[in-house]
C-alpha cells in the first residue's frame, strides 16, 4: 500500500526531471520562435523567463496559494480543535506542524502548498469545520498532509507556472506573426510552419500534463491519507458531502484549483463519470466517484 514515505523520493525525482524537461522543451520552443521570426534574442528571453519563474515557483508558491485563495492564519487559541487534529497527524506522519489558515467558504474543500515540509501550510474551509464530522474532517486533513509528505505541491506547482510560461511564449508569437509584418528567419516557410504547429499545440500539451500530474496525486494522496487515519470511510464520507456542494467557492481561480481536495468551481467543473475519458482528460481533479470507490474498496 502507498505511504507518506514510498513515493517521496520518487516524488523528488520527478519534480527535477519535470523541470528540466519543461525547461528543455521552453528552450526549443524558443528557438523555432526565433528562427521563425529572425529574431535569436527571443531564446535567451525563454530561458531567463524560465529560470526566474522556476525560482518563484519554488521559493514562493506557498504565499501565492494562500494569499488568491484569502486564506487567514488563525492561531491555537482560535482554533484548538483544528490544532489539536492537525498536530495529531502530523506526528503520526512525521511532519513538522504547518502553518494552519482558514478559508471563509460554506464549501467543504481544503488544501496545502509549501516547497517542503519545514515550510507548509494548510487552509480549510469554515463549511468544512462546521459540517463533517471529527473522522470526516481528519480524513480531510490527512488527505492534505499527505501531499505534504509525498512533495506533492512542489510537483504541481512548478508544473503550473512551467506550463503558464509555454502558454505566454504561444501567445506572443502568434501576436508577433499578427503585428510584426513580414519578418522571417532564414528557414522561410519551413520553420514558420513548425512554429507555428508548435505555438498551437504546446500549450494543450502541456495543460494535459500538467492535469493528468495533478490527476494522479491525488488518488496517492487519498491513498496515504487513509493509511495516515486507518479509516479510509472517514476520507469516502467527506467526499461524499463535498460532491452534494452545488456552488463555487467564493475565491475560487484557476492558479490554484489543483490544490484542493476537490476543484473549488463547484460541480459543473468536476470530473463527469469515470467513463468519459476525453472530459476527464481536462479536469484537475479525478472523479469523485471513482475516489470515493476507491477508498471503500481498498484499491490503491
Amino acid at each position: 500500500m502507498a505511504s507518506l514515505y514510498t513515493h517521496q523520493s520518487e516524488n523528488v525525482r520527478k519534480t527535477f526531471l519535470l523541470m528540466t524537461g519543461f525547461l528543455v522543451f521552453i528552450i526549443a520552443l524558443g528557438w523555432a520562435f526565433s528562427q521563425a521570426l529572425a529574431a535569436p534574442e527571443i531564446i535567451y528571453i525563454a530561458v531567463a523567463i524560465a529560470i526566474i519563474m522556476n525560482v518563484l515557483a519554488y521559493w514562493s508558491s506557498d504565499k501565492i496559494a494562500i494569499a488568491l485563495s484569502g486564506a487567514k492564519h488563525v492561531s491555537r487559541e482560535e482554533q484548538p480543535e483544528l490544532y489539536r487534529i492537525v498536530e495529531t497527524l502530523s506526528i503520526t506522519a512525521g511532519l513538522p506542524l504547518p502553518k494552519i489558515h482558514i478559508i471563509d467558504a460554506p464549501q467543504i474543500n481544503a488544501f496545502a502548498t509549501g516547497r517542503d515540509a519545514a515550510h507548509a501550510a494548510v487552509a480549510v474551509t469554515t463549511g468544512a469545520l462546521a459540517r463533517l464530522e471529527r473522522s470526516e474532517l481528519e480524513g480531510v486533513l490527512a488527505h492534505e498532509l499527505s501531499h505534504i509528505g509525498n512533495r506533492d505541491i512542489l510537483v504541481s506547482t512548478v508544473v503550473v507556472v512551467l506550463a503558464g510560461i509555454i502558454a505566454l511564449m504561444s501567445d506572443f508569437f502568434l501576436r508577433s506573426l499578427r503585428f510584426g509584418g513580414n519578418r522571417r528567419g532564414k528557414g522561410g516557410g519551413i520553420f514558420l510552419i513548425i512554429a507555428l504547429v508548435a505555438a498551437i499545440l504546446a500549450p494543450i500539451a502541456a495543460t494535459l500534463i500538467r492535469l493528468a500530474i495533478s490527476r494522479q496525486r491525488e488518488f496517492l494522496a487519498d491513498a496515504s491519507g487513509a493509511l495516515l487515519t486507518r479509516y479510509p470511510e472517514g476520507l469516502a464520507s467527506a467526499l461524499t458531502k463535498i460532491s452534494a456542494d452545488s456552488e463555487a467557492m467564493p475565491r475560487a481561480h484557476t492558479g490554484t484549483a489543483h490544490l484542493y481536495i476537490s476543484n473549488p468551481f463547484g460541480p459543473s467543473a468536476r470530473a463527469g463519470k469515470a467513463g468519459k475519458t476525453l472530459v476527464k482528460l481536462f479536469q484537475t481533479h479525478p472523479p469523485l466517484e471513482e475516489r470515493i470507490q476507491r477508498l471503500r474498496a481498498g484499491v490503491q
